[in-house]
């Protein structure tokens, strides 16, 4: 279970100005749900995100991570917890275009035994619908397949939290909804899943919608007309490679 209590975030701006990210959030998401943080950039949506995934730390407040005080937690045990519960997809994730989708999806695992790597790869790539493809480059997908192996590269340590900045960024709309169906198929797989969007149809996508406005949260609802979510395949969307 996720719990912020009064999780307030403040930056210092050329040494003198302080900008406020996040103010005073209390916030609790329980396990199996599909939760989205809606609002415009500058509400705070990226900087929360980064404190779920223990990528950054509160000013004030506290974050619970299944009861623990994650403010309490060493480096070591942070970087653990980061690789065993948490899957992250950062809005940045370039892939390696030299690289197969195999070498792109194994990166976490780059200190591990070849044997393990690979089959750990290989279960991450049935799990987004790209069995088949490993041994292709980046160029040679369609845009919502490199996307997914974006997202296989999270789930490679199998987490049971997947949180996503943007998931439909740079995506073109048949590509958005591809992966918005992949994330309710994982989501009701079992797996947690958290996103931030400021797109008002992909948040449409989430079982709840919270609402961040100046770095404070403006409404919290559950989602009751959801939108559908499609099979998820690994065949063409409307952008070629």
């Amino acid at each position: 279970m996720i719990q912020l209590e009064g999780v307030a975030k403040a930056y210092q701006k050329a040494g003198r100005v302080t900008v406020h990210a996040l103010r005073g959030v209390d916030l609790t998401i329980g396990d199996g749900e599909m939760v989205a943080v809606l609002g415009p950039s500058g509400s705070g949506t990226s900087t929360l995100m980064n404190i779920l995934g223990c990528m950054d730390v509160p000013t004030t407040g506290r974050y619970l991570l299944d009861g623990t005080d994650v403010a309490a937690l060493s480096r070591r045990q942070l970087a653990e917890i980061r690789s065993r519960k948490i899957g992250f997809v950062f809005q940045s994730s370039n892939l390696i275009s030299d690289a197969t989708v195999m070498g792109n999806v194994e990166l976490p695992l780059i200190y591990m035994r070849a044997r393990v790597r690979r089959e750990s790869a290989q279960r991450a790539l049935e799990r987004v619908g790209l069995e088949g493809r490993q041994d292709d480059l980046p160029v040679e997908l369609f845009a919502a397949q490199r996307q997914k192996v974006v997202i296989a590269r999270a789930l490679i340590n199998n987490p049971v939290i997947l949180l996503d900045d943007e998931p439909a960024s740079g995506l073109d709309h048949d590509s958005s909804i591809e992966i918005m169906g992949l994330f309710a198929a994982l989501n009701s797989a079992g797996c947690t899943v958290v996103f931030a969007t400021h797109e008002e149809e992909i948040a449409a996508f989430a079982k709840r919608v919270v609402r961040l406005q100046d770095g404070r949260i403006v409404s919290d609802q559950t989602v009751t007309n959801r939108a559908p979510s499609p099979p998820c395949s690994t065949g063409s969307s409307a952008d070629g490679p």
